[in-house]
């Protein structure tokens, strides 16, 4: 029995499990690409400041792709989930970028990587430099030989004057990319500084001006990925996509939904949630791949609730609950982020997201996930 704090003082008793129900490593699902967002592992013995250069651990880092690899997940790297805009610097994303490529290519796993323009400080920024800020990033994307997700750019949502001028930009990357690539349209739940993406604070209007990016340019898009946490949205814009356009949600609260799809349109997934959900997402497809959807539903939805929790508002803030996760899995040897992000959620949150992992048999070693659970609450004051 482990003492748990309540969010509103106190203290509660769980009981922990002692079983692993974490499916074991597989082959690539077939009928939808799933596309795991992962973090990074920082350096916890590096002399760094929360504004200063990030400092990771590398061996960590590459060795949790190679377990996602293993499920029969592919990669998403360098993406918000790695704390892209919130401590990983892109010098150290460029890297992470080269480094996972590689590992991608020696372990044979998929792997997308984002492209964005966060070399770029402060605001004022014209469309033309932040143009040239995307062109630098795509360059080391395709020079490590992945393909690139174009992620969604603080310095134009600051500086647009409108559609057009996110038009102009993506049409002249659209126009010089070596295949094709992800779009990706986050929204402001995930990063404030987003608000009014695609020109509109209008989501109808802002969607028309995507879709009608895409359909101008439908052998340069490879899928769009769609982090607004709206599902009926998500649904709508899907049928609306060219043929052989993918959508891939980025929808962390209703992900088994659009997953399994309507009957005939789905989404297949890019998505920081499958961090640590990745071997259950992957089996339940395979199920799906044998038309076996009661079992798809079965597995994949008793997780939702540990998504909706790590993603609870705000939302930004859902990497210190996967960091916290790998940790007590064994995936690394301490609860440290990048930034010291690891203080961004009340310990009464970090234990709830321990008790609800557990309840779904996440952890391959229930009783070093509890010791080091333990750990945490001692540093904290709790005892027993």
């Amino acid at each position: 029995m482990i003492r748990l704090p309540e969010a509103g003082g106190g203290l509660r008793k769980h009981v922990p499990r002692r079983d692993c129900a974490l499916p074991g490593p597989g082959r690539p699902p077939v009928s939808r690409r799933l596309l795991a967002a992962a973090h990074v592992v920082a350096d916890p013995f590096a002399d760094t400041t929360p504004d200063g250069p990030a400092a990771l651990d590398w061996d960590a880092t590459l060795a949790f792709r190679r377990h996602l690899w293993s499920h029969g997940l592919g990669v998403a790297e360098a993406m918000d989930t790695a704390q892209r805009g919130a401590g990983l610097d892109w010098a150290a994303a460029a890297e992470l970028i080269r480094r996972s490529a590689a590992e991608a290519r020696a372990a044979g796993g998929r792997i997308v990587c984002g492209a964005g323009t966060d070399q770029l400080s402060g605001g004022g920024h014209a469309p033309a430099a932040v143009r040239a800020a995307y062109e630098e990033q795509l360059a080391v994307v395709e020079d490590a030989g992945a393909q690139a997700v174009l992620l969604a750019s603080r310095a134009l949502a600051a500086g647009a004057r409108g559609p057009e001028d996110y038009l102009d930009v993506y049409g002249a990357l659209l126009r010089q990319v070596s295949r094709p690539v992800v779009l990706h349209w986050l929204g402001p739940a995930f990063d404030p500084a987003l608000t009014g993406y695609w020109g509109s604070d209008d989501l109808d209007t802002a969607a028309e001006t995507l879709l009608g990016l895409v359909h101008a340019h439908p052998d340069r898009v490879e899928g769009i990925k769609i982090s607004l946490l709206d599902a009926d949205r998500e649904a709508a814009l899907r049928r609306r996509l060219p043929d052989g356009v993918r959508c891939y949600t980025g929808d962390d609260f209703h992900y088994p939904r659009l997953i399994e799809g309507d009957g005939q349109v789905f989404s297949h997934a890019l998505l920081g949630v499958l961090d640590p959900l990745g071997p259950f997402a992957a089996e339940a497809v395979r199920r799906l791949d044998t038309g076996d959807t009661a079992g798809f539903r079965a597995l994949l939805g008793p997780t939702v609730a540990l998504a909706r929790h790590l993603f609870r508002p705000p939302t930004r803030h859902y990497r210190t609950g996967i960091v916290l996760l790998a940790w007590l899995a064994g995936h690394q040897r301490h609860f440290t982020m990048v930034g010291g992000a690891q203080s961004a959620r009340s310990l009464p949150h970090l234990a709830r997201a321990y008790e609800l992992a557990d309840g779904l048999g996440l952890f391959p070693d229930p009783a070093l996930a509890e010791a080091r659970m333990r750990a945490l609450l001692r540093v904290h004051g709790v005892d027993g």
